[in-house]
């Protein structure tokens, strides 16, 4: 019985002995070790033994990209207004034995030292350039940041401002502003737009006026061309036919029922022509008396 005994307590020993012998590292997790105290070796992922009760492996470390955000920060701006900066920190460790020996706690170290350089950068700062620069904060945030995280081995790979948030009166008096200058865009807009219709009515009536003026024009020319080339047809046609009195007479006749044409013509008045025109045409209608 007290065999079995021993032999079980062997076997309970060997194995423990060798689970602190036998240890497996996760990938993108390092392990620092310790022989006798002191720093022996960074072991890598995979399957690696280490002696027992002389090397110590202390917890592994993430070699990951960490992603850490800050309780929002009272920071003072240049023009003395208290804004609220809620910051996230981007971070991977790049040394695991600096950030296990040069620095105590690293989370705690980045924080204080994120928020006394975002006090620097942003006291610099008026609220407005605040706001509208958060680019430019963030270069500078993680310049310095990377400058002073590097002995510790860990790398700052992005700075990001989540939220700046003014005081409630600054923000509704920021409201107020913006509310007032979409107005007077808005204004300034639709003037710009009566401005362009007006010019473009006038310019529109312009061209139509024009318009308007040549086509009388040309149309006055073609009748008067018109009119002048009728005159000569018929005073051609005249010339060559060789009329007599009487036929002139006739034709005169003619166009008297078109003179007297029209409501404006309420009283008309007879010709003097009328009187040589009816007797020409008598003298042709009367019988000439035979030649002796």
């Amino acid at each position: 019985m007290a065999g079995l005994i021993v032999l079980g307590v062997v076997v309970l020993f060997v194995l423990f002995v060798a689970a602190r012998t036998i240890r497996i590292i996760p990938q993108a997790r390092a392990g620092v070790v310790e022989r006798l105290g002191r720093y022996s070796r960074t072991l890598s992922p995979g399957l690696t033994i280490v002696i027992p009760f002389i090397d110590k492996v202390r917890p592994l470390l993430d070699l990951r990209e960490q992603v850490v955000p800050f309780q929002p920060q009272p920071v003072i701006t240049e023009d003395n207004v208290t804004v609220q900066i809620d910051t996230v920190l981007y971070f991977t460790i790049t040394e695991p034995k600096s950030a296990t020996y040069e620095v105590a706690n690293p989370l705690q170290a980045i924080e204080q030292l994120t928020i006394t350089t975002l006090r620097n950068v942003v006291g610099g700062l008026t609220l407005e350039e605040t706001l509208t620069s958060r680019d430019e904060v963030n270069s500078q945030l993680r310049v310095v940041l990377d400058e002073a995280t590097g002995k510790w081995g860990i790398r700052i790979n992005r700075v990001e401002l989540k939220s700046i948030d003014p005081p409630v009166s600054i923000q509704e008096a920021m409201e107020k502003q913006m509310r007032a200058e979409r107005d007077r865009r808005a204004a300034i807009l639709t003037a710009e737009g009566v401005k362009q219709s007006q010019v473009l009515t006038a310019e529109g009536e312009k061209q139509a006026a024009v318009l308007r003026a040549q086509g009388e024009r040309e149309s006055a020319i073609l009748k008067s061309e018109g009119e002048a080339k009728a005159i000569d047809t018929v005073f051609r046609a005249i010339h060559a036919g060789n009329p007599d009195g009487p036929l002139l007479s006739y034709q005169y006749l003619q166009m008297l029922p078109q003179i007297a044409q029209g409501d404006a013509n309420k009283i008309w008045v007879i010709p003097s022509e009328l009187t040589n025109a009816l007797g020409n045409l008598s003298e042709s209608l009367s019988p000439r008396p035979p030649e002796r």
